[in-house]
């Protein structure tokens, strides 16, 4: 759990004209830290390490949050910053100089070393990069390092990955103004969502396409203006910021959650590469049709049922767009950590008339969902257990971070994310 200073009451403050009002809050929150992000981010590239500064609870959260992996080591760990560090007796700096030096020899296939701050790094401002810049003269040019804070006093569980991928785009080779456009697709995807995207981009004639994170740090794409990218999760602000400072582009576009924000997705690739329209509709007929097919079967069960989301990793806006628009699904409450205007101004046209929060108040939002009694809640594990135990039926929030449900393909998968809570119900009240 985390919390604010107190704030005063929140207040109504309008988008603009004819966009929805937003009610901002600033209290008492609950979310997982940045650290949790490496959960998904060291299976994603293969050859890199995320070795944590932290304390023993940050050790025992990323045991709890990964599981135990008894036939495969996980690429990370956690260099536990001692009582006598914290007391400023210790020298951090020859600890984990040590640390690194044997974790490199012992495990040679690493390429991409990230050295993570957290919350006790961060309260003895103990400085990252000073260290990374000193082991990478020692380790170097074999082993990169890298370092990103993933601290709970000032990220949510998503933004980890946020901070993560901003800290490898200073790293990334130039590209010229003047070389062929390059299309970049930003955000860390199963890697059978991204080989079908791939396909896609191939058969639409856009590209050449990479992607970020990279599957290999060697394969770290090239960027620079002829790189037009599009963002695959709505939580990376910083990491944009840091790809338009390299003189990229980004592709405006919804999120590709379901048929229609998939379609939407790509189509802001075609666009950009002049693709015809009947290419484009020959191309994506196939998918859209499965994707609008396997919704359909789930629109029934799930139609006209009220919806709470609780803010969590700034999905929540797309997601609700497209309950609402493929699902039926009635959106009581659409709560987010963060409102990125810009980046969801697509999703935000289309998004059905509802209460947007931004920021959170706990108790004020519980206050709300209890009123509201709607069927179905999205919110965090902390929260899951004591609704339930008042009868309402909740959806983890988290898994939706862990399983792949972008692109028409996995259309199927994410409405039964939301269809299985109800199923449960149903199955308990008889």
């Amino acid at each position: 759990m985390m919390s604010d200073a107190a704030a005063p009451m929140p207040s109504a403050d309008g988008l603009g004209c004819g966009e929805p009002t937003v009610l901002r809050e600033r209290g008492q929150r609950e979310v997982f830290c940045g650290l949790a992000s490496i959960v998904w981010l060291h299976r994603k590239i293969q050859d890199a390490f995320f070795l944590i500064v932290g304390s023993r609870t940050c050790a025992h959260l990323m045991q709890a949050a990964a599981g135990v992996m008894i036939f495969a080591e996980p690429r990370f760990a956690t260099a536990v910053i001692e009582e006598r560090d914290l007391a400023g007796r210790g020298d951090m700096d020859a600890a984990l100089d040590g640390i690194v030096g044997r974790l490199i020899a012992r495990r040679p296939d690493i390429r991409l070393l990230f050295l993570v701050g957290s919350c006790p790094s961060e309260v003895i401002k103990y400085d990252l990069d000073r260290a990374a810049a000193r082991l990478g003269q020692a380790h170097g040019p074999g082993v990169r390092i890298l370092t990103w804070s993933g601290s709970g006093l000032e990220t949510t569980f998503s933004q980890g990955e946020d901070r993560c991928l901003a800290s490898m785009v200073p790293a990334a080779p130039a590209i010229g103004a003047d070389a062929a456009p390059q299309l970049l697709v930003v955000g860390a995807l199963a890697e059978v969502v991204e080989d079908q995207f791939g396909r896609l981009f191939d058969a639409l004639g856009v590209g050449p396409v990479a992607f970020l994170p990279p599957r290999r740090a060697e394969a770290l794409p090239a960027i620079g203006p002829a790189t037009r990218f599009l963002l695959a999760h709505p939580w990376l602000g910083e990491t944009a910021q840091a790809l338009q400072a390299r003189g990229a582009a980004r592709l405006a576009a919804p999120f590709p959650l379901g048929a229609e924000g998939t379609t939407a997705w790509l189509k802001a690739a075609a666009t950009a590469w002049g693709v015809p329209e009947d290419r484009f509709e020959a191309v994506t007929a196939a998918g859209r049709a499965r994707a609008t097919e396997a919704l359909a079967r789930h629109r029934e069960r799930l139609a006209g049922k009220r919806l709470f989301l609780f803010p969590d990793s700034q999905i929540e806006v797309p997601l609700a767009r497209m309950l609402a628009r493929e699902l039926g699904l009635v959106p009581v409450e659409v709560g987010t950590p963060y409102l990125h205007r810009d980046h969801l101004a697509p999703e935000l046209a289309l998004l059905p008339e509802t209460r947007l929060s931004e920021g959170q108040d706990v108790e004020r939002q519980l206050d709300r969902c209890r009123q509201a009694r709607p069927d179905l809640v999205v919110c965090g594990l902390g929260l899951a257990n004591p609704l339930e135990a008042e009868g309402l039926t909740t959806k983890w929030s988290i898994e939706l971070l862990f399983t792949p449900i972008q692109g028409y393909d996995q259309a199927a998968d994410l409405a039964e994310l939301f269809a299985r809570p109800l199923i449960r119900r149903a199955a308990l009240a008889q």
